[in-house]
Parts: C-alpha cells; structure tokens; sequence
C-alpha cells in the first residue's frame, strides 16, 4: 500500500485494512493446507479393500457401508505389453494361443454367418473436460494404454484352414466415429458408433463395405462412457442399443444424462424407446438362449471405496429401472446424489448376479455361442477389463458365472476364472480382455484391447477343424 493510500485510510483504517488483509492470509492458508492435507492423505492412506473380491460377487454379494472418497483411489494397472512368447493362463483342462496380432486396439468382435470374424479397432473420441475429474482420466487413459487415437476402423479376420489362427486379414470398413458394437439384421449391418446407430448392407462372404453409412438413429454422444453396443433381439425383429451414462452420478445434472444410462430398443425404421433404465454404464450384451431375454454386463459408480459398489450381470425385462445414479444393488442409497428420489428406492430392481467391485464387466457371451465343454457348458462368460478405483486392483481376466437349467446363474455360485495372467508378477498389464465370442468351432475369442491381440481359448487335447 503506498503512502497516498495510507493517509486517505487514515489513522483509524489502518488497522481494519491490515485486519482484513490478515484474514484473507489465515484463509487462503487453510484452503492451501486442507488442499495439501488432501493430496498427502491420498498418497498415504488410498482406500483399501477390506473384503476379497469373491466376497462382493454372486447372488448374495457382501453390501458393506460406502466409504465416500473426494479424492478418489487410484490403482491401474501399468501396461507393458506382452513379451515374445508369453500368453495368458487358461483354466485346467483348456489351452490358449493368439488368434489374431498385430491389431490397433481391439475392443469388440462379431462372428458373421460364414464364420469370419469383425473385430473393431476404436477407442474413445477426443476427450473434453477440465478439472480434476478430467485430469485423473487423461491419467488413467494414458496409464493403462488406452491414450492412443482411435482407429476408427473395422477389421475382418479369416480363419479359412481351420486351424485356430485368423491368416487372412483385410480393411472391412473405415471413415467410422469409435465404433463399437456390430450386428447383422435382414441383410442389413448394423455399427454403433459413438453418436450414431449405423447400418449398410451386407452379403455373406464380402471382406470390404464401401457404402456409405446410414444413420438408424442418433445418441448423444460424450462424457466418460463412449462405447455403444448393439444386438438384435432374439425374434429377430428389433434391435437394444447400450448406452451408458455421460457421468459417475450425474453430477453434472440430469438433463446432462438424457436417453443415456439405458438400453434401447430400437427399430429397422428408426423409432425407439427405452427397454431399461438406471444402468450406469451398460456394455457386454447377449441374449440368454433359455429366457430368450437380453442380458448385460454393467460397470457400476465410482469412489464409494474399494468394495462397493459390484460390477454385475443381469436380466433386463422392459420397464426396469435399476436405480442409478440414486440407488446401487437394488434399492441401497447413494447419499451423494442430489435431489434425492425416494419414490424410486422399492422399485429399484435388484440385478441377478454381482461381479465384484470395480472389475470393469465388459465383455459377455453365452454357452452355446461358446462350447467348451465340461463345467463351462451352461453359463456365461465375462471380459473384465480392470480396475482403477480399487486397491488391490481387480478384474484383468475372463471370468465364466456357472447358470442352472431355469437359466439363471446358480444360487451361491461365484465367478469361476476362465483366462488370467494378464499381470506380470510387479502388477503391470501385458494385456486387457474386453470383448468375447464363440467363433465358428465354439472356441472363445477374447479381444485384448491393450495387448493389440485377439486371443483363442479351446478345451486342450483338442485340435482346430474347419
């Protein structure tokens, strides 16, 4: 303050300028402090899991009070790649071997009539967003590989000898918006793009499309969940789109989330409804070959602590509402989410089978599509891409979820590992699984988006046939 200043404040102002001046100092110091107190807690003390994942899966899953975190807990997993020679581990009595290298980023496959394999090479658009929430994905993304540009493409693999290894490979489509999801419709090919349902026709046996696009129907694209899948109904007449939330609970507001966190039904016409409503982040669909209803995998909130809330896999019948972002498993509040909606706690429907928490459920296919065999011959598997807000981590595999004849998963049952060793021994990601298919023998696909592979994976003893 200048001496001009100090005599028009004058003798009396003086202190109350310097008494003002001191608590803006004290203030700014606490701010700076908390804010330091925060970040050395995070760094100390992350949330740490205090059950086994196994705990927090099955019917019954182990639902233990949230444990709210401002800063979230960040575990991912490093990635490095896989070395010469190395692969995942199958399960006792099955084998795998790389189906397909080489690829861009693989997150999702289809199987055509004839046996070929789509797989798309995508990944998210260009990420918008500031602060924090912003700055710990760009960290996460560019931690666990999934930084790169998307290819925007998709690709036919071949396996035309029969021998378990896709030797033919060609550019099936280009110019697309991070596909996603693929499905074949009365000769028509479906492709959820990011924004958009999309369709071209098709002939069994093409290895290129050039035609250009239709638009079926658009989403709303943006926020932290990009991929939309696609799969036609079991009557073949009507197709459900997945679409997951823009938001971890819409703390962005609702309007924010409108036509998102839902399945929609949609029609080769082009109008739509919504099928199921409150999944926060729907991805994996099939239908289940006994109910003859669509199921998913559902990836659930974030940054209630290492154990809540589960991941899961369930039933969705038209008109069901699973609670998100206001409740999670079936009617449990989620205090962080305002305006409350308590007329929608006894309605939240309760979904079929938790996974576990933060295992990030993605991928989903049936037996039937997949024929291994033995104590994978009724179920489903599960690509689990991994965790970032759980320490230890979890996911990182494929997992198989034994069902009865009713064709619901097994009372008491938990998650049975298919295909692990995606973790070197320091915790580091040679390879992510996402999606998973049947291919035209009933081997098991899984797309390895990060490891750049498609892996096959077949009951050993056994050789590949046409």
């Amino acid at each position: 303050m200048d001496f001009v200043a100090a005599r028009r404040l004058g003798s009396r102002g003086l202190p109350a300028y310097h008494g003002r001046m001191k608590r803006h100092v004290l203030a700014i110091a606490a701010i700076i402090l908390l804010a330091l107190a925060g970040i050395l807690a995070w760094f100390a003390w992350p949330d740490t899991a205090k059950l086994p994942v196994e705990a927090v899966a099955g019917t019954r899953p182990d639902i233990t009070a949230p444990r709210v975190q401002t800063i979230p807990t960040v575990k991912v997993a490093k990635v490095v790649g896989w070395p010469a020679g190395t692969t995942p581990k199958a399960a006792d009595g099955l084998k795998v071997a790389a189906f397909a290298e080489g690829l861009d980023h693989p997150r999702w496959l289809y199987r055509l009539p004839n046996g070929d394999v789509l797989v798309a090479e995508t990944n998210s658009p260009p990420r918008e967003g500031g602060g924090i929430q912003g700055w710990i994905m760009r960290l996460l993304m560019g931690r666990a590989g999934a930084g790169v540009p998307s290819a925007n493409r998709i690709t036919l693999l071949r396996d035309a000898n029969g021998d378990g290894v896709a030797e033919q490979r060609s550019v099936f489509m280009t110019g697309l918006n991070s596909p996603f999801g693929m499905a074949l419709l009365d000769g028509q090919l479906y492709i959820a793009n990011t924004d958009a349902l999309v369709r071209v026709p098709y002939r069994d046996g093409q290895t290129r499309i050039n035609a250009k696009p239709e638009t079926v129907v658009k989403l709303n694209p943006g926020g932290n969940h990009w991929a939309r899948n696609v799969i036609a109904s079991a009557d073949g007449k009507t197709l459900f789109v997945s679409v997951g939330s823009s938001s971890n609970i819409a703390e962005n507001g609702m309007e924010a989330e409108k036509y998102r966190a839902n399945i929609l039904q949609v029609w080769p016409d082009g109008h739509w409804r919504i099928y199921g409503a409150g999944l926060r982040n729907p991805v994996g669909m099939a239908i289940n070959p006994v109910t003859g209803n669509p199921w998913t995998v559902v990836n659930e909130r974030d940054m209630l602590g290492s154990d809540l809330a589960p991941d899961y896999l369930t039933q969705v019948e038209f008109g069901d509402h699973f609670g998100w972002p206001w409740y999670y498993w079936g009617g449990y509040r989620d205090d962080r989410v305002e305006p409350r909606n308590t007329a929608l706690q006894e309605y939240s429907k309760r979904p079929d089978y938790a996974l576990g928490p933060h295992v990030a459920a993605l991928g989903l296919a049936f037996s039937g599509d997949v024929k291994l065999g033995g104590r994978f011959g009724s179920g489903a598997f599960v690509g689990e891409h991994g965790s970032w807000n759980r320490k230890p981590v979890s996911g990182y595999k494929v997992v198989y979820v034994p069902f009865a004849a009713s064709g619901y998963p097994v009372a008491g049952a938990k998650p049975v590992d298919v295909l692990t060793g995606f973790l070197t021994a320091d915790g580091d990601a040679m390879g992510r699984p996402v999606g998973v298919i049947g291919d035209k023998a009933g081997a098991l696909l899984v797309a390895d988006d990060v490891g750049n592979r498609v892996w096959r994976v077949s009951p050993a003893g056994t050789v590949a046939t046409r």
